[in-house]
């Protein structure tokens, strides 16, 4: 009797499991290797104008034109980077966390804006005080009239925006590791008569040379496949330069979309060989000898007075720097169209139709009459575009960001069970770290703009909606390896006992799973849903590539913003509309990550602490009132 039930279990995993391979064997040759390799081979199918197959075609061009110039321009930036970014980086975390400096507080919340904003939103917001009307431009032009109004843009303006959007990685990754440092350490050698910068650099230094590392090869990547600043500021990198071939034809110019394939090579060429030296760096292994019981690091004082008011003015500098931008969005969100225009703050005529509402716009014509056009001043949540951007970001993230958790829940959930088959797993689901996003969205973008890719049933997935679903796959893809990383690292906190456990007691694999390891690593899955969420709601980069009416994601109407404004009578507002939009992203933003870090990185003892604060005060609060009334 038992032999059929055995059979028919054995029957159900085997089953799962065949089902489970062939779905994963379909996204991966589907979604991830055939596009690519497709866009690769596209270099070498290229026709001379007689129909003739000439493979070595855009070679010829690449070296002879100015395709160069685009690799140069990344690479010079990248390379700037690593030096700006290191240094801004470094030194807010020491500011911060190492030294004791006045206001570290406040200092630090100002240093992390920008993990609340970035992408377009972060750039458009320096775009406000620099660019050609910005607010400092037009008042250093109001004190210095022949200074050039188009100081802003290129590489400087660039490297600039850039080296402050980047050291978000440092605040989070440095700061951790220079607060995981061993005090003991520090005070031995302070007490062998070593000053604090000495102590900083033979002591503190050496043990954040691999985050350092990471840190670095991090910064050039992010500088090498940048996009929105160098789109906005007007500089000719590899990246827009790819999206700008994608639209082309070859009515324009010469083969267009097999240049873009081969900048789109040459860039995974250089993620691999970064993503191979830092495997690599990180395999040999550092370590560092400490005493057997850690003590807290203890923040030190800059004896010296002239360092102390240097290091002083210096942290400060840099606040404003973070800050200005920041304030200046959010108060100008709550001004009206003409104090926006002028740069000017109007304290007495303070608005909220940057976010609700809509209102009617006259002006004076040519012809000397008014002309009032209805509606051509909306908020945010009043305009039909920017809500329908606002609607399509959330879902298309939400559904993205699920997705890529749930595929590697389950993956790990199976290389767990099968140390060596699945290693294969993994290093698929590591995959499009190889790649850059931009070779992925591209690849997309070219493969499936067809009738003839039979494993999507003959669809046209960049033809009219179902670019959506396009845009959600590249979305997922380019979040796996993210998401294994944090998922797979919560896997270990399972204990196998608890899985034994429920075994004895009949459970089966599905039910132990569902009812054992879920809840154990169920905060980890929500912590990665919600900053992957957070990452895709304001994502600029992809949905660029995918450009099409019905794929307008929000970044893309916050950027198309800047260019229509006023555009035949509408969208007049635009402008503040943008600073109300940045300030919803700061907002939803700012909640996630205080649910990941803050609510969500406490433990069991702290948030049992937490709850009882909140009943004693709810108690005080009730006890007053009933005193009151009595």
């Amino acid at each position: 009797m038992n032999k059929p039930l055995t059979q028919k279990g054995f029957d159900s995993k085997n089953l799962l499991l065949i089902l489970g391979g062939l779905f994963f064997a379909y996204l991966f040759f589907g979604f991830m290797l055939l596009p690519c390799m497709n866009t690769l081979t596209s270099i070498f199918k290229v026709k001379n104008p007689d129909g003739t197959a000439d493979p070595l075609a855009v070679i010829r061009f690449f070296l002879a034109g100015n395709m160069k110039s685009f690799v140069w321009n990344s690479l010079k930036l990248a390379i700037a980077l690593i030096v700006t970014v290191n240094i801004v980086g470094v030194s807010i975390v020491l500011l911060t966390e190492y030294f004791d400096i006045k206001g570290a507080r406040i200092l630090r919340m100002g240093y992390m804006t920008t993990l609340i904003y970035s992408g377009v939103a972060l750039v458009t917001g320096y775009m406000f005080l620099y660019d050609t009307d910005g607010i400092i431009t037009t008042l250093l032009r109001n004190s210095f009239p022949n200074m050039n109004p188009n100081w802003f843009s290129g590489f400087n303006a660039v490297l600039f925006t850039m080296t402050f959007a980047c050291t978000s990685n440092h605040m989070l990754f440095l700061r951790n590791a220079i607060r995981g440092i061993d005090y003991n350490t520090v005070e031995a050698a302070r007490n062998m008569g070593a000053n604090p910068f000495k102590v900083l650099w033979k002591v503190v230094f050496p043990t954040l040379i691999p985050t350092m590392f990471s840190l670095t090869v991090m910064t050039f990547i992010t500088g090498l496949c940048a996009m929105s600043a160098p789109t906005l500021l007007g500089y000719d990198s590899i990246n827009p330069e790819i999206v700008r071939l994608a639209g082309s034809s070859i009515a324009d110019e010469s083969f267009p979309q097999a240049r873009a394939a081969l900048l789109s090579i040459i860039l995974a060429c250089f993620t691999i060989i970064l993503l191979t030296v830092l495997s690599s760096y990180e395999r040999k292994g550092h370590y560092l000898s400490v005493s057997k019981t850690k003590a807290k690091l203890q923040k030190q004082k800059i004896t010296n007075p002239v360092a102390n008011v240097i290091a002083h003015i210096y942290a400060y500098i840099l606040f404003i720097i973070y800050m200005t931008p920041v304030v200046m969005i959010i108060i100008f969100s709550f001004q009206t169209y003409s104090a926006i225009r002028l740069k000017t703050i109007n304290f007495s005529n303070w608005t909220l139709i940057n976010y609700i509402g809509k209102q009617d716009y006259s002006y004076l014509t040519t012809r000397g009459t008014y002309r009032t056009i209805e509606g051509s001043i909306s908020g945010v949540f009043s305009n039909a575009d920017t809500l329908g951007g606002i609607r399509l970001s959330i879902i298309m993230s939400a559904v993205a960001a699920v997705f890529a958790a749930v595929i590697v829940v389950v993956a790990c959930s199976y290389i767990f069970k099968n140390k060596k088959k699945g290693i294969v797993l993994e290093y698929s689901l590591l995959f499009p770290w190889l790649l850059p996003t931009i070779l992925i969205c591209y690849s997309y973008r070219i493969y499936f703009n067809s009738n003839e890719v039979w494993y999507v049933f003959g669809n046209n997935l960049y033809y009219g909606p179902n670019v959506r679903f396009l845009i959600i796959m590249a979305y997922t893809v380019t979040k796996l390896p993210f998401s294994l990383r944090m998922i797979k690292a919560a896997f270990y906190a399972i204990d196998e006992e608890l899985e034994d456990a429920a075994k004895n007691l009949g459970a089966s694999p599905i039910v132990t799973f569902l009812r054992v390891k879920l809840p154990i690593i169920m905060p980890s899955v929500l912590a990665v849903v919600a900053l992957n969420f957070n990452a895709l709601f304001t994502e600029y980069d992809m949905s660029a590539t995918f450009a099409s009416t019905y794929g307008t994601s929000y970044a893309m109407v916050i950027q198309a913003m800047t260019r229509e404004e006023g555009l035949y009578g509408y969208n007049v507002n635009a402008s503040g509309r943008r600073c109300a939009s940045t300030v919803f992203i700061m907002i939803v933003s700012g909640i996630v990550l205080y649910l990941v870090y803050g609510v969500g990185a406490r433990d069991l003892g702290e948030r049992l602490e937490a709850k009882r604060k909140r009943r004693e005060r709810w108690y005080k609060l009730t006890h007053r009132k009933e005193k009151l009334q009595v």
